[in-house]
């Protein structure tokens, strides 16, 4: 083993005393003992890497699902009103129809309880209520979703920088996307649900050939799970194009394009966080509205049929659904933003643009940032390649 380097010339020796004599030499001195000592390095190792700056709500390099998860709490917490603010609204006006729906359906489905001689008709339609104000408030929560999603995309590129957005200058901004922002879902939506009308086919021929079950079960199981390894994959290639589609000012088809490139070659890890971040959606919005339905439900049933009963358990329904949703949609959005982010960090280097535009910005946040997120080459329609 070879030794380490010794101190400098004219240096004294390391044991040496402040008066010039050894250590031996003073009265009670005593031998060490254990191995030596490693000697210091000099100079410090010159590979090591500096900690990325965090100037918002990341730090500027490539993410890991802690740091996805923990920047998506960030956003939230440095921007309430917007986020909290903006996904309440939305969630109270897709459960107004809801509410209404469920309000016919507990008066209805109260007087049968308190008068069984009477016949269902009247709890059938409040059921067909129901039903009407469901689907009503699917669509309005399609819509609204697609609102807060570009709205919250443009809080989440100004809050990456440490920068605010006001509500008002995220509408402005997002409001020339929207149609886009529609398109967008709907075409993603066409090309998820492409082959469903096959497998339907194919179950309806199976059955009115009088296959039998020997050979209609298996077909039918592989179609089906054919069909889900597809959905799956083209849901987790193209789930990154509401953020290209609002950051990088693309068009439909270009946006999905890009996000078919940007996922490519990383789908699993893709799949896997979008996975989790549904299932911790479902697991949080359930254990939040579980109280509220119980107390809408028993008071709907216990109410008697009465109509202060039925407004009583529709009110709780509906607040159940308002509070899930306020903290749901932000979370997706915000996981999906910089999922995004992750992605092109990691494909383009474009963390080294954020380090750049964050030490430019060390003296405040300018509007002038959204600029960073627009590609300077391929931003044409189409550019990506799409599916």
């Amino acid at each position: 083993m070879t030794e380490g380097p010794g101190p400098p010339e004219n240096e004294p020796p390391r044991w040496a005393a402040p008066g010039g004599q050894p250590p031996s030499s003073q009265p009670g001195w005593q031998p060490p003992t254990g191995p030596p000592p490693y000697p210091p390095q000099y100079p410090p190792h010159p590979y090591a890497r500096p900690p990325a700056p965090r100037p918002g709500i990341i730090p500027l390099r490539p993410l890991g699902l802690g740091d996805i998860l923990d920047g998506t709490f960030k956003l939230i917490r440095a921007h309430p009103r917007t986020t909290l603010g903006l996904s309440a609204v939305i969630a109270a006006i897709a459960a107004v129809p809801v509410a209404v729906g469920q309000a016919f359906y507990f008066t209805s489905l109260g007087r049968v309880l308190d008068d069984p001689s009477s016949t269902p008709t009247m709890s059938t339609g409040g059921m067909f209520a129901s039903l009407g104000g469901s689907l009503l408030a699917l669509v309005m929560t399609f819509v609204g979703t697609i609102i807060l999603t570009g709205i919250l995309t443009r809080v989440l590129g100004r809050a990456i920088f440490g920068g605010r957005i006001t509500a008002g200058e995220a509408w402005r901004l997002t409001r020339p996307r929207l149609l886009a922002l529609l398109g967008l879902v709907l075409l993603n939506a066409l090309i998820v649900l492409a082959p469903a009308p096959i497998v339907v086919g194919l179950v309806v021929a199976l059955v009115a050939a009088d296959a039998g079950l020997g050979v209609t079960i298996p077909v039918i199981a592989l179609a089906v799970v054919l069909y889900v390894v597809y959905a799956v994959f083209m849901a987790t290639r193209l789930a990154l194009g509401a953020p290209a589609l609002v950051l990088e000012n693309r068009g439909v088809r270009s946006a999905l394009g890009r996000s078919w490139s940007l996922v490519k070659g990383d789908s699993w890890r893709v799949f896997g966080i979008i996975l989790l971040t549904q299932i911790l959606v479902v697991v949080v919005g359930g254990v939040i509205a579980v109280p509220f339905t119980i107390g809408g439900t028993a008071a709907g049933y216990l109410g008697g049929g009465s109509v202060g009963a039925g407004i009583v358990a529709a009110i709780l329904a509906a607040l159940g659904s308002i509070v899930s949703s306020t903290i749901t949609y932000p979370f997706n959005a915000g996981v999906t933003g910089l999922l995004y982010t992750d992605r092109r960090m990691r494909a383009e280097a474009f963390d080294l643009v954020l380090q750049t535009a964050a030490t430019r910005l060390e003296g405040g946040v300018e509007p002038s940032v959204d600029d960073l997120w627009v590609p300077e080459h391929g931003s044409g329609e189409g550019s990506g390649g799409p599916p």
